[in-house]
């Protein structure tokens, strides 16, 4: 038997001549990128309150406009004290998950009593960015990282695919920039904000923005995880939350942009 590709079925070469084994011997051509991310997760939300941080994010990977997975856990936990929230595309978030854990298991390598915290995992991955995306490969995601400062103050950091970065009392990534913040903005728009908001009141608003961003966002799920850091160390992760007293009756009343009327 021939085992030779390019002669199987092979016309008469004294017809249409010999082989092009150029063509059979040519690589897989010039190098390329990822331009559009193909599983997705949507908003990461997070605000402070007055004894750690809060964050929230579904737990629906899109593809495309096809809600594929239901089950993807979005936030995760980070050595005792930390959370990251990641949004963006679902194999970069893969790759980081993969990346964090490398880190972890080198920093216990000297057994020393010291262990990573959210500002030096904040300052990790927003190298990790901005190095991808100085080489055009950039990972396809934004981050949100909480936990509390060495002070013992609680910190809460945004870094996204191009390697920008900012901390702020309360931040949300994707859709959740657009309707999220001003819900989060009426009762912590600054630092000094975050020391009379109790976790209860912080969780009532992490409740109504995901309620609003299922109402609205098209990408979204009403069953999500909600991640509580306290300055004790402590991280509480609530799995499994649906959005409760929902109430679609204001899109009998949607009729579309500009001048259509009911």
């Amino acid at each position: 038997m021939d085992h030779m590709p390019e002669n199987w079925g092979r016309p008469r070469n004294d017809v249409y001549g010999e082989y092009q084994s150029a063509i059979h011997n040519a690589g897989q051509g010039p190098q390329s990128r990822t331009q559009t991310p193909s599983i997705t997760g949507t908003s990461v939300i997070a605000m402070k309150f007055d004894n750690g941080v809060m964050l929230a994010a579904d737990n629906l990977g899109s593809y495309g406009s096809l809600a594929r997975f239901t089950d993807q856990e979005r936030l995760i936990k980070v050595g005792n004290e930390t959370v990251v929230g990641i949004s963006g595309d679902a194999s970069d978030q893969q790759y980081i998950e993969l990346l964090l854990e490398r880190l972890l298991i080198e920093d216990n390598y000297p057994q020393d009593g010291h262990h990573l915290r959210a500002p030096h995992i904040y300052e990790y991955l927003s190298r990790v960015m901005y190095n991808r995306r100085s080489k055009i490969d950039p990972l396809w995601n934004a981050i949100l990282v909480a936990g509390k400062n060495d002070d013992g103050s609680p910190f809460l950091g945004y870094v996204d695919l191009l390697g920008v970065t900012y901390s702020s009392p309360s931040i949300a990534t994707g859709y959740g920039a657009y309707l999220a913040i001003p819900l989060m903005r009426k009762i912590v728009s600054e630092e000094a904000d975050a020391k009379n908001v109790s976790e209860e009141q912080a969780r009532k608003v992490i409740d109504e923005c995901m309620k609003v961003l299922f109402y609205r966002d098209a990408r979204s799920l009403d069953k999500y995880t909600v991640a509580t850091v306290t300055l004790d160390g402590e991280v509480k992760m609530d799995k499994n939350v649906r959005c409760q007293n929902m109430n679609w009756r204001f899109a009998e009343g949607i009729r579309g942009y500009g001048t259509q009327k009911q």
